[in-house]
């Protein structure tokens, strides 16, 4: 069974809390034995799979498959072309340099609900929404690559997975449902 669940901002991607007043994955009703395959961070939301397939972990998330992840970032200031160029090289992250990925300026906010709690708002620093599609997923690794280049991120939301979209499975925050065959050959896909 595989499972696409659009996670909210503020839940773990994991069944038990580190810290009593964190929600995770267990308040959500998915059914007994699925785990989630790979991880959005706290403050981070959108697409996440879980599944009861231990095949699927390789197939997904193993750097040499390639398997893209596409995200949708808000970040502080507009990033020229050369920071957009930088991006896409590859980034140094202390000891790592990333591997290239794709990265364009969004021209129009995507469509997506607002946050609770909503994104901080500064008057005197505009912002930009970035997609940024990468083949591997170090810890928190969007976040320090924006960083990195001087545009700390505001919000961030994974959109798809392969050629799977958020937007084709039409979930609401907090809602999950089982693939249909069709749905997890596009997770699959390249």
């Amino acid at each position: 069974m595989v499972i696409a669940f659009n996670k909210p901002y503020g839940v773990l991607s994991q069944f038990t809390a580190e810290q009593a007043y964190h929600r995770t994955l267990a308040e959500f009703g998915f059914p007994p034995r699925v785990y989630p395959i790979g991880r959005l961070d706290l403050d981070s939301e959108g697409l996440l799979i879980l599944s009861d397939e231990a095949s699927l972990v390789g197939k997904l998330l193993t750097p040499a498959h390639e398997h893209p992840r596409t995200y949708w970032a808000l970040v502080e200031r507009i990033p020229s072309a050369e920071s957009l160029a930088t991006l896409k090289r590859g980034v140094r992250l202390g000891d790592y340099r990333t591997k290239p990925c794709q990265a364009r300026l969004l021209q129009e906010a995507p469509p997506v609900p607002p946050r609770h709690p909503p994104v901080r708002y500064r008057k005197t620093v505009p912002d930009a929404w970035l997609e940024i599609t990468l083949t591997e997923g170090k810890n928190r690794q969007v976040r320090r690559m924006l960083a990195a280049i001087g545009h700390p991120v505001l919000r961030l939301i994974r959109v798809a997975i392969g050629g799977l979209t958020l937007e084709a499975l039409q979930l609401e925050s907090g809602q999950w449902k089982v693939l249909s065959p069709s749905e997890r050959e596009l997770l699959l896909s390249r």
